[in-house]
């Protein structure tokens, strides 16, 4: 069993800093577990004591059922794969992925057979013998995740290890990431500040910011449930739309003096809290601004529009502010041309002004 327990972790620096704050989380076994947040949110401070590279301040971090806060990390049975590789030059890559084996002293033939089953998964098998340099960097990459595999870890630490690829490889690679974790049914944890790599390959995300946790779900949940304009605006690519609103009463909102319906889900919610008339930050995604085919639309104007293949961004100005909409890419609107928008008021997001949290929450 690889499931991880952490339990109110904290990380403090000793100027002070405080890098993580509060943590609990639970970690199931065989789950994929994505860290993502903006840089400096504290997300690879926290796989740095999983790790326990760094210390933990204070809190407890469990592996299976063993406390691990001062346990070496040798001793954790995890492995980590980082951003850079971390591969040993004047080594081939047979000898790069045999390294930790030989320091525990595992016999020869089983290193090799692991290495070799390492690299059939990888397909890596033709370049055992080549050295890192003569390696393109999503070869080094493998052998960086094969390095990890033949030692058979209970938990895999993978901090932003695509980073350094370009974008057609990344993609490439996010693929065979996901293939690797259903191939050998291991804890995976692994460290992104991007949300399209969040949402493609957790079971779970875990969005970080500023040391803390803000919401732990499925990336479905993440995206359609968001706990608070932060989650919200994060997650979504294009970013959400975030419109100034007053509740008329408990089914509508007036937003740029258009009245809104809202969903029978959000009219219960404000009837529960009593946010009758009241203002609200209301959320709305760039695929559920749609164009108006009445007078009751928004008035904006149209300020560029970005080809997508089969859709279209479209990025428009009202009073001076800019939103963005995804539409077809039938579309063939040009800067300055006058368009009215309305939204799908199934997908509206209403959030409390002060709070930033989800009337849903």
């Amino acid at each position: 069993m690889a499931n991880l327990k952490l339990n109110n972790v904290n990380k403090i620096y000793p100027n002070g800093f405080q890098a993580v704050k509060d943590v609990d989380l639970e970690i199931h076994d065989k789950e994929f577990m994505v860290f993502v947040g903006p840089s400096g949110c504290g997300k690879t401070t926290t796989l740095r004591m999983i790790a326990g590279l760094e210390d933990v301040s204070s809190g407890d971090i469990f592996i299976g059922d063993k406390l691990v806060n001062n346990i070496s990390p040798k001793d954790r049975n995890i492995a980590m794969v980082f951003q850079n590789y971390a591969l040993y030059p004047h080594m081939s890559v047979y000898d790069n992925m045999a390294f930790g084996l030989k320091l525990k002293k595992t016999p020869k033939d089983e290193i090799r057979e692991r290495i070799i089953k390492a690299a059939k998964i990888l397909d890596i098998e033709a370049l055992l013998e080549r050295k890192p340099k003569q390696l393109s960097g999503g070869q080094r990459q493998r052998v960086a995740l094969g390095r990890a595999i033949v030692r058979k870890p209970e938990v895999f630490l993978m901090d932003e290890p695509l980073s350094n690829l370009d974008a057609k490889l990344r993609i490439q690679m996010r693929t065979e990431l996901i293939k690797l974790h259903n191939d050998l049914e291991t804890t995976f944890i692994y460290v992104t500040h991007d949300q399209t790599e969040a949402m493609t390959m957790g079971t779970r995300i875990c969005v970080i910011n500023d040391g803390m946790v803000h919401q732990v779900a499925e990336p479905r949940t993440i995206y359609n449930y968001p706990i608070n304009m932060f989650v919200a605006g994060f997650i979504g690519s294009p970013q959400i739309n975030f419109f100034e609103g007053k509740l008329q009463d408990a089914s509508d909102i007036m937003v740029e003096n258009t009245i809104m319906p809202l969903n029978e889900t959000l009219k219960k919610r404000i009837v529960e809290l009593k946010k009758e008339n009241q203002p609200m930050m209301l959320g709305i995604r760039p695929e559920d601004i749609l164009f108006a085919r009445d007078q009751n639309g928004i008035e904006a104007t149209v300020e560029v529009t970005e080809l997508l293949g089969s859709d279209v961004n479209i990025y428009f100005k009202i009073k001076g502010r800019q939103y963005v909409m995804k539409t077809e890419s039938t579309s063939l609107l040009k800067h300055g041309d006058k368009i009215k928008v309305t939204f799908n008021t199934e997908k509206i997001h209403l959030f409390d002004v002060e709070s930033k949290v989800s009337l849903y929450y």
